[in-house]
């Protein structure tokens, strides 16, 4: 049922002091009145009782201290720098004095508002010029967990433990130019990023997608990936991509970055030579030199003829036979596509690494979540239609 028009009597509404409230710039304190409405049990309070739901709610400030443009600053500093950076920046730029715990606070209750409203607003952002081409790249980093949250987390040390979590990133952007060697070049201002620590994993008897492929689709959706008439996902080689890959656009070319390909080239030839021997660099250049003109069978003799000698070399003919048909970079280079993750890798340091791999960090998954939200947002330029929206449903 609706709630009933709150109606103050006038005995019910007293004096009680000054509350503080926090502006942009310095503080403020104000004499309040308190109104108390006994059927819905609302207490609210305003310089005026016949206004004070008007005021809290114009103001911003109806369940915090803080104005909304202060609280904006907050997830600004917070997308960027440490809390304690973020604290003395406050002071130094705007004059407000608040700890690092309340600048923790109020950037993590804001970007889990940013994260909430990404999963609910996927509609296809018409202000971007659709390209003739779109790329959708993914891929992993490690960012350091608390200990508490590596219980029973596989990951890569020798006994399986994990001393990270992996946040997997999606990046989509347009290239539509090329520099002087043909190569594609990213439009500026093209690139959406999408991020969370969470698990690309689903059984394959499962009715929904795994959270981070859910999430994948998402930003899809917003950026109309579908629409283009041409369209590629790239990826380091990781299992996890391409099944989100062949399940979500199953019409996409795929294709392993060139430079996570080469890099398994050059580590073989240090596995087989000594990492400082004069024959692993010049082995690995000839292996390269193969795999960009397209001599696919000549690379995998040449891989072949070293597994009885090394598992290095067993595991790299096995990586290289699996993707073979994502690194047919002659053919992929001839019809103008990228073949370099680089906009992705940018992605992870940018958006991941800057913020949240800093010395002495520590993250619990839920807190790393909320304030990967607020970079992901800034560098995709939602932070200001997500802005316009909570205002809007302040002011409702």
């Amino acid at each position: 049922m609706p709630t009933p028009p709150m109606r103050v009597a006038r005995e019910r509404v007293a004096v009680v002091g000054s509350k503080p409230a926090m502006p942009v710039v310095g503080s403020s304190r104000c004499k309040v009145y308190w109104a108390h409405c006994d059927s819905s049990a609302l207490t609210i309070t305003a310089p005026h009782a016949a206004t004070a739901s008007v005021l809290a709610m114009g103001l911003g400030i109806e369940n915090t201290a803080l104005s909304p443009a202060l609280t904006r600053m907050i997830g600004t500093v917070g997308a960027m720098v440490s809390f304690q950076e973020g604290s003395e920046l406050l002071t130094e730029l705007a004059g407000v004095t608040m700890d690092a715990k309340k600048v923790e606070r109020t950037a993590e209750a804001l970007g889990e508002e940013i994260a909430e409203d990404e999963r609910c607003h996927t509609q296809p952002i018409d202000s971007l010029p659709l390209p003739q081409t779109l790329y959708l790249g993914m891929d992993g980093t490690g960012i350091p967990l608390r200990a508490e949250e590596l219980v029973g987390r596989s990951g890569k040390q020798p006994d399986g433990s994990a001393k990270t979590g992996e946040v997997k990133l999606c990046a989509i952007w347009s290239a539509e130019s090329c520099d002087e060697e043909g190569t594609p070049i990213r439009d500026q201002g093209s690139v959406t990023y999408s991020a969370a620590l969470e698990s690309a994993c689903a059984l394959d008897t499962a009715a929904k997608r795994s959270p981070f492929a859910e999430r994948v689709w998402r930003e899809a959706t917003r950026r109309r990936f579908c629409q283009v008439s041409r369209t590629a996902v790239l990826g380091d080689g990781a299992a996890w991509i391409w099944n989100i890959a062949e399940e979500q656009f199953p019409e996409a070319t795929q294709i392993v970055d060139r430079f996570h390909a080469k890099q398994h080239l050059s580590d073989l030839g240090k596995a087989l030579y000594g990492p400082t021997h004069p024959r692993a660099a010049q082995w690995a250049e000839r292996r390269k030199k193969e795999l960009d003109s397209g001599k696919f069978p000549v690379l995998l003799t040449a891989l072949r003829r070293q597994v009885s000698r090394s598992e290095e070399a067993r595991r790299c003919l096995h990586y290289f036979q699996t993707n073979r048909h994502r690194m047919r970079y002659p053919e992929f280079h001839a019809q103008g596509l990228c073949t370099s993750t680089g906009v992705v890798e940018a992605g992870c340091k940018v958006a991941i690494g800057t913020r949240l791999k800093r010395a002495g960090m520590h993250w619990t998954v839920h807190g790393s979540n909320a304030i990967i939200a607020l970079p992901c947002a800034k560098l995709s330029g939602r932070f200001q239609d997500f802005w316009e929206r909570r205002t809007e449903q302040t002011a409702a």
